[in-house]
């Protein structure tokens, strides 16, 4: 079940709830008592990281991982001789 943040509109009260994603949001402050409770748009509590998320998933061969490779900058032909490059010439 997700955890839902809500801040009151009347005296700033915030507050998170369990709930289901069929539950009606709530509407009463706990602290007020007013019915301006308003639902808050936050991050998720959890990211898809390491490998089987997509980037290794559904690719195969020599397919898999381009975007490292198709994204990594060129190197220079001073990098690969010695780096000569703008600071030597000064």
């Amino acid at each position: 079940m997700p955890i839902y943040e809500y801040r009151c509109g009347s005296c700033g009260h915030e507050l998170e709830a369990l709930q289901k994603i069929s539950d009606a949001p709530l509407t009463d402050c706990p602290e007020c008592k007013q019915a301006s409770l308003a639902k808050q748009v936050s991050a998720a509590g959890f990211r898809l990281k390491g490998g089987g998320w997509y980037e290794t998933d559904f690719k195969g061969g020599k397919k898999k991982n381009l975007a490292g490779e198709a994204g990594a900058p060129a190197k220079s032909a001073n990098a690969t001789k010695g780096g000569s490059g703008a600071a030597g010439a000064a």
